[in-house]
């Protein structure tokens, strides 16, 4: 015993580097990201025991693992049905590939991914900021008459958030089903908030529940998606979660982000991967009822397509998604992201379709809500100027948006960012519109929001000083991590 407690340091380094060696020999045989796999090993062996947690916390990869298996919910027969009575009219579909030329690859590309299908029967409103959605979403709670459905990465139990859960409380105690699934990492709702909402009638039920859940911000496999559904015929998606922060009524800075709100028959498929969640955190048997899906009447005529990834999903259906329709611009893109970190394939796709006279702009804060997310933005900008691309600072608060606009006819809007998290890691949704009107309508709010933003220089830039390179270096190198 005097030995250990005299060398006590020395062991746990010893068994530190064991544990280590052996982690690296498993990320080696792994075929994950090379750039990733590096940061990792770095981290295991040039920082004890710290290293070991970081990888314990993010590199465990659960994709395809059983725990997010979602053929319980997929294999019911009320879902199959919905997914194969979803096509539309061939000379609908051949209109709109033919308008959308080589970007109607994106069509087949999330089908034969996820078995979204395309639907046309939408209306869709584009939303800029929370006040705007709060307003639609009120309005829309209160009219519910069979089921509201809620799945958010953040809810708070502030002034915002508490006066949100009471309207829930109140359309459970009238009668009406109220879900609601909330992460464990990114909401802060206190036990006696989740105990009245159950009083009430709420169900409510967390995503992965970990300890410690306030200083783990940044765990793997967080649920990030924002989407409610309302008596089948509603859906919500978009970057806006709830509590105070995404208000600005009595707020000298802006917080600016987009959500939309859809009705048809594409909330079929959010009301699908709502289900997918809940089969997950309830653990219980859940039987999908056709009430959840009822017949939609004519709504209106924009194609959307909505897709969904995470370690739930085999591809990386979203990423892959905005690579297509990046590498098959011919005018411009318009890209809009609170955080851009994103792998090489698409900083390549940027450079390529900028140097092939794509006009491509980029939007980002100048002011993050994250300094190391800051830092790590910053560390790709230039590559990004020399390609030609013009990038953007928001100024006039925090942008939190995820957009883009591609060529006038594909706009996309939801909660994935621009970033290897969103790309690989995290659950994520996104709503995709093959029209020429939400188009113009995110491209209106894409240039509006240039009007509070500084343009960047590439001579300026390079001038920045060695102390500020030098951190967005480090930022680079923990990149895959964040």
């Amino acid at each position: 015993m005097d030995f250990i407690k005299n060398h006590i340091w020395a062991i746990l380094t010893i068994l530190n580097y064991i544990i280590a060696v052996s982690a690296v020999i498993t990320i080696l045989f792994k075929r994950i990201n090379p750039t990733k796999t590096l940061s990792y090993i770095i981290a295991l062996l040039l920082i004890p025991f710290l290293g070991l947690l970081v990888y314990y916390l993010f590199g465990q990869d659960y994709r395809k693992s059983k725990i997010f298996n979602r053929k319980k919910v997929l294999n019911q027969s009320t879902v199959k049905s919905i997914q194969e009575t979803a096509d539309i009219d061939a000379h609908v579909v051949d209109d709109i590939e033919d308008r959308l030329k080589e970007k109607s690859k994106l069509i087949p590309l999330i089908y034969n991914s996820e078995n979204s299908k395309l639907t046309v029967n939408n209306k869709v409103t584009v939303i800029k900021d929370g006040d705007m959605k709060f307003d639609l979403l009120f309005k829309d709670i209160e009219k519910a008459k069979h089921h509201i459905h809620l799945e958010y990465f953040i809810v708070k139990d502030d002034d915002f958030g508490l006066k949100f859960l009471n309207v829930l409380s109140k359309k459970a105690k009238d009668g009406v089903q109220v879900k609601l699934i909330m992460d464990d990492v990114g909401s802060d709702v206190s036990n006696n908030t989740i105990a009245k909402l159950k009083e009430s009638g709420v169900e409510v039920y967390k995503f992965m529940p970990v300890l410690f859940s306030k200083s783990t911000g940044k765990m793997n496999y967080r649920d990030h998606r924002k989407i409610v559904v309302i008596d089948g015929e509603i859906g919500y998606v978009g970057g806006i979660n709830i509590s105070n922060n995404y208000l600005n009524a009595n707020k000298t800075s802006y917080f600016r982000d987009t959500h939309c709100r859809i009705e048809g028959e594409a909330v079929n498929q959010l009301q699908i991967l709502f289900f997918t969640t809940w089969d997950f955190v309830t653990e219980k048997d859940l039987k999908v009822s056709s009430d959840y899906f009822p017949k939609i009447d004519d709504k209106g005529d924009t194609p959307v397509q909505i897709s969904a990834s995470g370690p739930d999903t085999d591809w990386s259906n979203i990423m892959e998604a905005i690579f297509t329709a990046i590498t098959n611009a011919s005018d411009y893109i318009y890209i809009t992201t609170p955080y851009f970190i994103p792998n090489d394939e698409i900083v390549t796709a940027l450079q390529v379709a900028a140097r092939s006279n794509v006009k491509v702009k980029l939007l980002v804060p100048k002011k993050s809500d994250s300094w190391v997310a800051e830092y790590a933005t910053n560390s790709y900008l230039e590559r990004l100027l020399e390609a030609k691309i013009e990038v953007y600072r928001y100024t006039k608060g925090f942008i939190h948006a995820k957009t883009m606009v591609v060529d006038g006819m594909f706009s996309t809007i939801g909660t994935t960012n621009m970033d290897y998290r969103s790309f690989n890691i995290n659950f994520e949704v996104n709503a995709l519109f093959y029209d020429e009107k939400t188009s113009k309508r995110l491209e209106d709010l894409f240039i509006e929001d240039l009007e509070s933003a500084e343009k960047m220089e590439l001579d300026l830039w390079k001038n920045r000083n060695k102390r500020t390179k030098a951190i967005e270096a480090i930022a680079n190198l923990m990149a895959p991590l964040l």
